[in-house]
């Protein structure tokens, strides 16, 4: 077995974040979203859109397609887990959703005005599955390419060649967009020719973890064991355990609703401003790169604030902000009160997801064998909000025709969220070690 911590393999493994991140960037925040609307807007018709024969709002379908690829990540995730944690194929399957990613973001070239959405779209989601299934292997290495001592700054080296990484392949993708005279292309070309870069970005660093990163150990008792059905069997088992920790049942109800409204507004945030408020590219590209700069901001100031007045406060806080923030959307009319509203969450961004994930880690029972299951439960509870919270958002305006009222029936979500939030602190004070040795 390869020595932890070695420097090299760490770098390998912080290069498939910079790689990856490409795709969070350029498809999901910035290039394609804006692009998306602008080549299927049609105010006459209600801006309706045909897909295999039906019917539907552009921006409802792209919203229902992501959905759906996140409902297929939460089915393959037990499956995805359990190949990683007892096969010891972690590699060969890092590969294979990597390619189908980045090959499916290649395929967003073929997207065009006039032109059927069908293989673009199927592309679309199939960069999404390739995204996240991905991520299940990459996060997967972390225990065995570092001691659990150096595990939270490895983690963290991660994200920031990861935030690095994005930045520069949206300047990259940006310059032909500000500049297509230059490069003798179309407004349009120059918007399709980012998705053949996101491609050749992610697949071409990503060679380097390929190369360098060491193969997945199997587990002993492997050959006895259903990758299949293993999976599924292990959250059902973590699922019971859960029932029996009144405080960590308490917070994963509040998680579980709270992400709802967080995730989705970072996945749909693109969508808004380029339909109800008309921003185009150059307008939302440096807001979505300030927003990431806040979010590591956001995470240091939360960090801190965690260590005074303890996580499930410091949470309570940054949720009752989600909620104003989300009301405000409603009413949001311009492109100067958009940047003020994405200043605020970018900074409360990186602080609930830092928090939530340390939270929910304290709340598990020291000396636990098996904090990968738990870990594993948890991935498909926040996922399980992504698709909850997407459908949701394209179910009501799909119905109302408005963007807006969508974004009122999120704050339900915060709502609730926060509520269940301070349900939790007042149990915690009744029981502070009901379900735990470390306070929280």
């Amino acid at each position: 077995m390869e020595e932890k911590n070695n420097k090299k393999t760490i770098w390998a493994w912080c290069m498939f974040d910079w790689a990856n991140q490409s795709y969070n960037m350029v498809i999901i925040s910035t290039i394609f979203p804006a692009y998306f609307v602008a080549i299927t807007a049609n105010p006459k018709n209600g801006n309706m859109v045909n897909f295999f024969g039906h019917q539907y709002v552009n921006t409802v379908l792209s919203t229902y397609i992501l959905a759906f690829s996140y409902l297929v990540v939460v089915a393959l995730l037990p499956i995805l887990t359990s190949i990683a944690d007892y096969r010891g194929a972690k590699k060969s399957y890092l590969q294979l959703f990597t390619w189908m990613g980045s090959l499916a973001c290649a395929g967003l070239f073929f997207l065009q005005q006039g032109k059927p959405l069908e293989t673009p779209l199927i592309c679309y989601a199939l960069a999404s599955i390739g995204y996240c299934g991905g991520f299940v292997f990459y996060n997967s290495y972390l225990p065995q390419i570092a001691t659990v001592d150096q595990q939270d700054a490895v983690s963290a080296k991660g994200f920031i060649y990861g935030f690095i990484g994005s930045v520069v392949v949206q300047v990259l993708c940006l310059i032909p967009i500000e500049f297509p005279k230059t490069f003798g292309v179309t407004d349009d070309m120059a918007a399709r020719i980012s998705f053949l870069i996101v491609f050749i970005w992610w697949i071409g660093f990503a060679i380097i973890p390929f190369l360098k990163l060491p193969k997945g150990v199997p587990n002993a008792g492997s050959h006895n064991y259903n990758v299949f059905t293993g999976g599924f069997k292990e959250l059902a088992k973590v699922f019971n355990k859960v029932r029996q920790m009144p405080l960590l049942k308490r917070f994963l109800g509040a998680f579980f609703f709270y992400s709802v409204g967080v995730q989705t507004i970072m996945l749909v945030a693109a969508n808004f401003a380029a339909k109800e408020l008309h921003m185009n590219d150059d307008s939302l590209i440096p807001i979505i790169l300030v927003i990431q700069l806040l979010a590591v901001v956001g995470a240091l100031i939360t960090s801190k604030s965690s260590e005074k007045y303890g996580n499930v406060k410091t949470l309570i806080g940054l949720v009752a902000i989600w909620t104003v923030i989300c009301c405000c959307v409603y009413f949001v009319t311009t492109v100067k009160q958009f940047y003020v509203a994405a200043v605020v969450v970018g900074l409360v961004m990186g602080g609930v997801q830092s928090l939530s994930r340390s939270t929910y880690s304290k709340y598990l029972p020291p000396n636990i064998p098996d904090t990968a299951s738990f870990f594993s439960f948890y991935d498909v509870t926040e996922k399980l909000s992504i698709v909850v919270g997407l459908f949701a958002f394209a179910f009501v305006e799909a119905q109302t025709h408005e963007m807006r009222n969508s974004a009122l029936t999120l704050d339900c979500f915060f709502a609730l969220g926060l509520f269940l939030l301070i349900v939790l602190l007042l149990a915690e004070k009744k029981r502070p070690m009901a379900d735990i040795e470390v306070p929280v």
